[in-house]
């Protein structure tokens, strides 16, 4: 399986791509901008199958294409997409900066929108995108002061999620959304300190890891929520 992973460095995205990359059949393709972080996530991984690739997705919009070109010469075909790079910054909203909240909309929502459509030429019938969302994004669930327009734009890209399993249904490509909730991961902390998360970012990682292989042959166009407590 040829699988790339945004936010692969830390937290649940790391724990994904060690999981992901305990089978020998995965290649995995790693994006971050931080150098050193990914050569040391690439080095979990004993078979060697994590390849790093520096890229600042925030500049994604401005440089269409070159992403494309980068990943098509390492994969000629894309399995799996895990959408997982995420940024967290609260604040009450009449208080937090709108440059604040445009960078989450962005981070949260526009990037995975347009790496889809910048990575779709290299799918086919059979490939899996799985966004990975959030709780505090989930329609229903207890929302939490300060995260107003983090969860929000994590709303968004579920939204997003079923609207593309609809479009890409004929094409055969599966598009699911997992919505953490308390996982105790940096993210978490900053945005609930002192509160323990029940969850360990190793244990969401193996079920993801599962969900990205698996999940499209039961679900398409779902939110699944992963949580056993609120927050």
């Amino acid at each position: 399986m040829n699988i790339l992973i945004t936010g692969g460095t830390k937290g649940i995205g790391l724990a994904t791509a060690v999981s992901l990359s305990e089978s020998k059949d995965n290649r995995l393709l790693i994006i971050g901008r931080d150098r050193k972080a990914l050569d040391m996530a690439a080095g979990k991984a004993e078979s060697g199958n994590i390849i790093p690739l520096c890229f600042d997705l925030s500049d994604l919009e401005k440089s269409e294409g070159i992403l494309f070109k980068m990943v098509s010469e390492i994969f000629t075909g894309l399995d799996v997409l895990i959408n997982n790079a995420g940024m967290l910054i609260t604040g009450d909203f009449e208080k937090i900066s709108l440059d604040d909240a445009r960078l989450m909309t962005e981070i949260n929502f526009m990037v995975p929108a347009i790496l889809i459509r910048e990575l779709l030429p290299l799918m086919h019938e059979g490939s899996h995108i799985v966004n990975i969302s959030s709780m505090g994004g989930f329609q229903g669930a207890q929302k939490f002061r300060g995260l107003s327009f983090y969860s929000s734009s994590k709303a968004a890209l579920a939204c997003l999620t079923e609207c593309l399993a609809v479009e890409l249904k004929d094409r055969g490509i599966s598009v699911n959304c997992l919505a953490p909730g308390s996982v105790d991961t940096d993210m978490f902390r900053k945005a609930f300190p002192g509160y323990q998360a029940n969850i360990d970012p190793e244990a969401i990682g193996n079920f993801i890891s599962w969900f990205a292989l698996n999940g499209n042959r039961f679900f398409n166009g779902k939110i699944l929520p992963l949580s056993t407590s609120s927050p």
